[in-house]
């Protein structure tokens, strides 16, 4: 018996020190829940070469939980794919700004990204509050498109210019209002990341200021290098101009 128990205690301590091997030198630790789901796959993507490739896959089967170890360099936008194995939709992809630390993802199969909760992660807070007025400006823009359809499908253009006109408006209002919510938490890795997925194209003034306004944490993240140099970039080719 004695032989038996420390025959199991060496296991143990063996896939003990397999585990820290596992997920060592690892600064996110990744837990979720999708309700509804028993089988499947889940890939966890990252852009590279304005690319996704894949950092890790989970296989789920008999239940619905989830967990895994990542190491980024800096918080960043990563996405969490779930292979239904069925038809690709835009349902079946989960963007998340992660953090190192501890994060949590709740969501369920029906609804994959409509009723994702994640936690742990200060950026993904703010991306959630900018994606809902983004999403109010995206309305706006869609109306203003039905109504330009009723135009062209009538054959009367004598609003066109008005429509025109407010679009270009709404647009500039877009942008000014991206350009300050990242100037506003330019304390965030998100501040660089909008400055370039939404508003690449803005003024170069917008971009210095958001720049300006990162502190050396965020200056030294991965979207916070990006921004200097794709400001520095801008700055060259519009000095040739």
């Amino acid at each position: 018996m004695t032989k038996k128990i420390i025959a199991l205690a060496l296991v143990i301590i063996s896939l003990v020190s397999c585990n820290k091997n596992d997920n060592e030198g690892k600064n996110l630790h990744l837990t979720g829940n999708i309700k509804g789901l028993s089988q499947g796959k889940l890939y966890i993507q990252q852009v590279q070469d304005s690319s996704l490739v894949v950092l890790d896959s989970i296989i789920i089967k008999g239940g619905s939980k989830f967990d895994t170890y990542l190491n980024i360099e800096s918080p960043e936008m990563l996405y969490l794919f779930l292979d239904r194995g069925q038809t690709n939709s835009i349902d079946n992809n989960l963007p998340f700004f992660a953090e190192p630390g501890e994060m949590n993802i709740e969501t369920t199969l029906e609804s994959f990204f409509a009723d994702a909760k994640i936690t742990g992660s200060k950026n993904h807070d703010l991306y959630v509050e900018f994606s809902t007025m983004k999403s109010k400006f995206n309305e706006k823009n869609m109306d203003l498109v039905e109504k330009e359809l009723e135009n062209f499908s009538s054959n009367t253009y004598k609003n066109a210019d008005s429509i025109a006109d407010v679009n270009s408006k709404l647009i500039r209002k877009k942008y000014l209002y991206i350009a300050n919510f990242a100037t506003t938490h330019a304390d965030k890795e998100i501040a660089p990341y909008l400055a370039l997925s939404e508003i690449a194209d803005i003024n170069i003034r917008y971009l210095d200021t958001i720049g300006s306004k990162m502190n050396s944490e965020v200056a030294k993240s991965k979207y916070g290098k990006m921004l200097k140099l794709y400001i520095e970039e801008r700055k060259k080719l519009e000095t040739k101009d």
